[in-house]
């Protein structure tokens, strides 16, 4: 039976963090526990062999550094700084061993040939424990182009806004282990395609049958205008060869040194000439060098005083690949081959790898390569998991958009299990974050490569019939909802302050709101979902989470929700 929930939003986020903060709210057995702790000690030999100073609390560790505390020797996980060891199951710090003290290696013996032992008649066993992710979780999200004008979201926010971990107000910035800019556009040019810069007003959206649709940019909010706020505090020289969101960016690293930035190619708008770019070995390299040379190398064109050669330097970690679609189902002015689209997408991700190597020779870095892909079950089956995957250092699962406005009924848009009562028939009786990840590991893709999309935003509709429950839940609607920035969406820090009754329903694990009869329904991520997501991100032994995206979060309550529940 679901529970209505009324009342005050911010206690139920405080509660929700405090939950995930001591390992979330599902059910964990003992045994659990004391495996991981037998799994820590049992692969201790190289651990007590280093030399390992006393932990403090005025230290900084990264990822792989080792300390001794009470007795035993543990090894940071992460980027950590005060956080005790052997206090939090989750914590940043795994025991090695509880012998600091290195221990002389016997001589070895033979080893008698065990005597075979009858195999016993199988019996379900639980979901094993997870083996730790190396080097921790990654914990991301999307800053979009767009959020400095309507939204008035600057980089620097990212720098200023704090919310409370372990009793210390962080940054967001220090929540994150990397943010993907999105977006880049790729454009028709000598005889191929290649990334560039443009600024120019997309048409898509409101006339995808227009011939310059997809081929909008906004090279001003990239790297010219002037921030209303900056991370230094300081005003861009005129004369500097870099501005814009850029060189926040770059100073954001600066400040937050653990940090990643990616750029993000594509995305539902921008991605019409993904399949033709993907065609032929000659067009996959002059996309993937120009996009390496203009965004890693830093080679912006000079427009307006701003850009030039080597003006991006530093900026750039890595590139994120947002192909919507391979094989179809994205913008109708998309560049599609249904056959060949499943191949080439994974020889584009190979030349990428290769093209970012090639320059991190140069470098003397190594440069990340991820992949936003879709979650539908159709749309993994478009693709090769078991192939590309190689080539990736993750994915980042789009588990979201599952339903929205442009259906006539109510439904969860971003449920983390399918609900029996969902009246939804073939492709999307499977639209949810369980199915899609269960897709995608049995298509291939590795555990520790995939991170679970997780919405700053909800989906709704207006005129919503009641039904049998009072609940509006896969009710008829009179369409979507009327949003702050587009029909049928709004963001966390809107849907906070909307009035009505809140459920989280059982199945899904989802937040929905329902204004009354004939009103609006909305579903929608608050930190108590958040904190179920990551529990199962945990048990799934997943790579991490990401969001979409930064703006949508209210002073950084859904960001904090996900990083400790990491």
């Amino acid at each position: 039976m679901e529970h209505a929930v009324k009342g005050n939003a911010a206690v139920m986020g405080l509660i929700a963090g405090m939950l995930a903060a001591c390992g979330g709210g599902g059910d964990s057995p003992a045994s659990d526990t004391s495996n991981k702790l037998l799994a820590a000690v049992q692969t201790a030999a190289a651990a007590v062999a280093e030399n390992c100073p006393a932990w403090s609390a005025a230290a900084i560790y990264t990822v792989d550094m080792c300390v001794t505390y009470n007795g035993a020797v543990y090894k940071a996980k992460w980027w950590t700084q005060n956080n005790v060891p052997g206090t939090e199951q989750w914590g940043p710090w795994a025991l090695q061993t509880t012998t600091p003290t290195p221990t002389p290696t016997p001589t070895p013996t033979p080893t008698p040939t065990p005597t075979p032992t009858p195999t016993p008649t199988p019996t379900p066993t639980p979901t094993p424990t997870p083996t730790p992710i190396p080097g921790g979780r990654e914990i991301g999200s999307y800053f979009a182009q767009w959020g400095v004008y309507g939204r008035n979201y600057e980089v620097a926010d990212i720098h200023t806004t704090k919310t409370p971990v372990n009793g210390v107000q962080t940054s967001v910035a220090d929540q994150l282990t990397f943010i993907n800019y999105a977006f880049a556009n790729t454009y028709a040019k000598n005889g191929g395609y290649e990334c560039d810069m443009v600024t120019k007003a997309e048409t898509g959206g409101s006339n995808p049958n227009s011939p310059d649709a997809g081929t909008g940019g906004d090279a001003y909010a990239d790297y010219q205008r002037s921030p209303a706020r900056t991370v230094n505090g300081q005003a861009v020289p005129w004369d500097a060869p870099l501005s814009g969101n850029f060189l926040q960016l770059k100073l954001l690293k600066a400040a937050h040194p653990n940090l990643k930035i990616f750029i993000s190619l594509g995305g539902w708008s921008w991605s019409k000439n993904f399949s033709a770019a993907a065609k032929t070995d000659a067009l996959r390299k002059q996309l993937a060098k120009s996009c390496v040379k203009m965004f890693i190398a830093g080679d912006l064109p000079v427009q307006d005083g701003r850009g030039g050669a080597g003006a991006a330097k530093g900026v750039f970690d890595g590139i994120d690949i947002d192909w919507e679609y391979p094989g179809g189902g994205g913008q109708t002015y998309n560049t599609v081959d249904t056959v060949n689209d499943k191949h080439n997408f994974t020889l584009l991700m190979a030349e990428f790898r290769a093209q970012l190597d090639a320059q991190g020779a140069i470098d003397g870095k190594r440069y990340a390569l991820t992949a936003a892909i879709g979650a539908g079950g159709e749309k993994i089956a478009q693709t090769e998991p078991a192939l590309y995957g190689q080539y990736m250092d993750w994915v980042n699962l789009m588990t979201y958009d599952f339903h929205g406005g442009w259906e006539a009924t109510t439904n969860f848009h971003a449920p983390l299990y399918h609900d029996p009562a969902d009246p939804s028939t073939g492709n999307l009786a499977k639209y949810n974050s369980h199915d899609a990840i269960t897709a995608l590991v049995a298509a291939g893709m590795p555990r520790n490569k995939i991170l679970l999309g997780v919405p700053f935003y909800g989906r709704g509709w207006k005129g919503v019939a009641a039904g049998p429950n009072g609940n509006g839940l896969y009710q008829s609607t009179g369409g979507a909802a009327t949003g702050a920035y587009e029909a049928g969406i709004d963001d966390y820090k809107v849907l906070i302050n909307k009035t009505g009754t809140r459920w989280y329903h059982p199945v899904t694990k989802q937040l929905y709101l329902y204004t009354g009869s004939g009103g609006e329904w909305w579903s929608y991520d608050d930190p108590t979902v958040i904190a179920t997501k990551m529990q199962y991100v945990r048990d799934q032994n997943l790579r991490g989470a990401f969001s979409w995206e930064l703006d949508g979060d209210a002073n950084g309550a859904l960001t904090n929700a996900v990083w400790i529940g990491r």
